[in-house]
């Protein structure tokens, strides 16, 4: 039997069987308050905020058994321990997070300090943290951006959220082309602008100022998208006589999509790009002379790594890794750069792969909220909000957002277009203004995706946000009044939603919304499993049977098991006949059957359908689709693309909580494929 290496470094001091009396709490560390992990540079609103922190537990064997938070008016007061806004006293209890503030009110526009320290299994108290400063309330409002407001000092910062922040990257390389032209290289696409140093012989010159995600063999920025949206800026740069720094005043992004984001006055405007070139520069252009002023959401880079046996694997899990880095430049799970529009599928997947390669929160709980209330057209992307919601508390064990938005979940589980079996349909007339507002979806178009980009018929003109054949990237699925997918769907959102009833203490809704889940279920497998086949069909009364009509009831556990190899044969004889958002349950689904070779087969493929094809095109961030043949359009920043940075850690390596905020977990590894694999995976604990 072929032996496997696997190292786990976890940060979850949940279990520990350790018994060492001379281990001893150090002081805790980690400090998060509503989720913030640097509360200075945000502004909170809940008037009763959670605390939490990491048990510092460097020797292994240490235990809490009581805390002590205190929490103080000024600096002075918190440096002396002095508790003048809250001190909870000792605090018999093993719990680190999800701890309600209970002091004195908080005022909106002032700013307070807090600090931790806690006891172990003797009774012997550790040092206190180190104190973090936080922000209430709303203080002075943008009139452009509501959500942006103003310190006294005339800082900005976000409500609820980190800020982005702009960080200088020198260039990778420079290439002299002529007396005066110039190409850097900065190794990575980013959202930014351009900081450049420049020392003019002569006032009235002006540089030309190409920035760009591709280049051509040429070493120049490329500069012929053809229909796609793999950008480059051309900038005029007037400068004056001498030396003298500059950043570049991009056009300002104007969104046009229903929902799109824009950066408020004043941030710099920002574009993706890797490379520039410089036209007219004088002199020599050294790496300290330009900078990439890149955008990024907080990001701590050393919270989670990954290496393997597998170069191809390290290097797929690298590309998503900075893709979750640099997507959320907005301060939400936006769709990339076109649009920078916020989708529920985008952000569900943008979530998970989020938590699995930082410690943060925050930003998935403000886009949940934003698409509870501006919904886009899909019928599965509504129901992608309960997937959020039961990710945001099985991650983190808050229960506010279960508590708050109750009702519009529940609605989100599309319960109201449910017929006497269960399943439910857009197509034949339940959904009527009382449903659309329950969902506050405001447009007039609800309805079926699948998948997407969709195909392009025989013999019509291929649209640029289609794919070039009749199946697409829904491998030809067949869309019917009842649909599989949808279905399932509807099927998953239940067993989750159920679970939120139950942690919000609605017991009778928990057991309703259950055995309506097991109706759903045994309605597909009667109405839409074709037995002779042992397959899914796309919907009742299809004939056809697609990947996607298998793929997603394997992924949410609909599939008996005694019917789980004829589907698992069928999906694995379709191959990637998915875009890049189906793939995350294409591979959810391939490890839940074992079937772990496979799904690594995929994440490692070199072929048109792949991560190594992004890479190889070029791109450092996921792309929008495959390739450009997929989706003439697309874009190479877009984070739904991610599924291998949650599919790693959650699938292939195995580790997911058994309980809210990881206070029991498994380890549960299916490493098929692979020699050795180490993984460091962040969680809240």
């Amino acid at each position: 039997m072929r032996k496997f290496f696997l190292m786990l470094l976890i940060p979850v001091f949940a279990f520990l069987w350790f018994n060492c009396d001379s281990n001893k709490l150090e002081a805790p560390s980690g400090l998060i308050i509503e989720l913030l992990r640097d509360p200075s540079q945000a502004v909170i609103t809940d008037p009763r905020p959670e605390f939490g922190w990491i048990v510092n537990d460097t020797r292994r064997g240490a235990v809490q058994t009581a805390y002590q938070i205190i929490v103080a008016s000024s600096k002075e007061r918190i440096n002396q321990n002095i508790g003048d806004m809250w001190d909870s006293g000792k605090v018999p209890s093993n719990q680190s997070v999800n701890l309600e503030y209970n002091g004195s009110p908080l005022t909106a526009g002032s700013s307070y300090w807090w600090k931790v320290r806690n006891w172990d299994k003797d009774d012997k108290a550790s040092p206190y943290s180190v104190a973090q400063e936080f922000h209430m309330g709303r203080l002075v409002l943008l009139p452009d951006k509501s959500e942006w407001v103003g310190t006294a000092d005339g800082q900005y910062l976000l409500e609820n959220r980190q800020i982005p922040e702009y960080h200088e990257i020198e260039p990778k390389e420079i290439i002299q082309l002529s007396k005066s032209h110039f190409f850097a290289d900065f190794g990575k696409a980013a959202f930014a602008t351009l900081k450049i140093t420049v020392d003019s012989p002569a006032d009235n010159d002006s540089l030309i100022i190409f920035l760009g995600e591709r280049k051509t063999a040429e070493n120049i920025v490329h500069k012929n998208p053809g229909k796609s949206n793999i950008g480059y800026k051309k900038i005029i740069l007037p400068v004056k006589k001498g030396k003298h720094e500059y950043t570049l005043n991009l056009p300002r992004h104007i969104s046009h999509a229903p929902n799109g984001q824009e950066l408020p006055a004043h941030m710099p405007e920002v574009v993706p790009y890797r490379y520039v070139e410089i036209i007219n520069f004088p002199g020599t252009l050294r790496k300290k002379d330009i900078k990439q002023l890149a955008l990024f959401y907080y990001f701590d880079d050393s919270a989670s790594a990954f290496k393997s046996s597998s170069d191809t694997l390290d290097r797929v899990w690298d590309l998503c890794k900075y893709t979750l880095k640099a997507a959320p430049f907005l301060g939400i799970y936006a769709d990339g750069n076109r649009e920078r529009m916020p989708y529920e599928a985008d952000a569900y997947i943008e979530q998970l792969g989020h938590y699995c390669v930082d410690r943060e929160y925050a930003i998935a709980r403000y886009t949940l909220q934003f698409l509870l209330n501006n919904p886009s057209w899909p019928t599965e992307w509504h129901m992608h909000t309960v997937f959020m919601a039961y990710a945001d508390y099985v991650n983190t064990g808050n229960k506010e957002l279960i508590e708050k938005y109750y009702d519009e979940l529940k609605a989100k589980t599309l319960l109201a277009l449910e017929r006497e079996d269960g399943l439910i349909s857009t197509r034949t007339g339940l959904i009527n203004d009382d449903v659309l507002t329950s969902l506050h979806f405001k447009g007039k178009n609800m309805r079926d995706i699948v998948d997407w980009p969709a195909g392009t018929p025989e013999g019509e003109k291929q649209p640029s946000n289609h794919g070039p054949t009749p199946e697409g990237e829904r491998d030809g699925y067949v869309f019917s009044d009842y649909n599989t997918v949808v279905n399932a769907f509807h099927y998953r959102a239940l067993v989750l939603m159920s679970k939120m009833a139950q942690a919000a203490g609605r017991e009778k809704d928990a057991v309703y919304l259950s055995e309506r889940a097991q109706r759903v279920k045994e309605s597909i497998n009667r109405l839409m499993f074709d037995h002779q086949r042992g397959i899914y069909m796309d919907g009742i009364g299809v004939g056809h049977a697609s990947l996607h009509a298998n793929m997603f009831p394997l992924a949410f556990g609909i599939v008996p098991p005694e019917k789980i190899k004829s589907v698992v044969a069928f999906v694995k004889s379709r191959g990637m006949a998915c875009s890049v958002y189906g793939a995350q349950y294409l591979l959810e689904g391939l490890y839940n059957a074992g079937e772990s070779a496979y799904a690594l087969k995929l994440m490692t493929s070199n072929s048109r359908r792949s991560w190594m094809n992004m890479i190889n095109v070029g791109s450092t961030m996921t792309t929008e689709a495959w390739d450009e043949y997929y989706k003439p359009n697309l874009t190479w920043n877009h984070a739904w693309g991610t599924a291998p940075a949650n599919i790693i850690p959650r699938k292939l390596m195995g580790i997911e909580p058994l309980q809210p905020a990881f206070r029991k977990f498994r380890v549960k590894p299916q490493p098929d494929g692979l020699k050795k694999a180490f993984i460091k995976m962040p969680t809240i604990r």
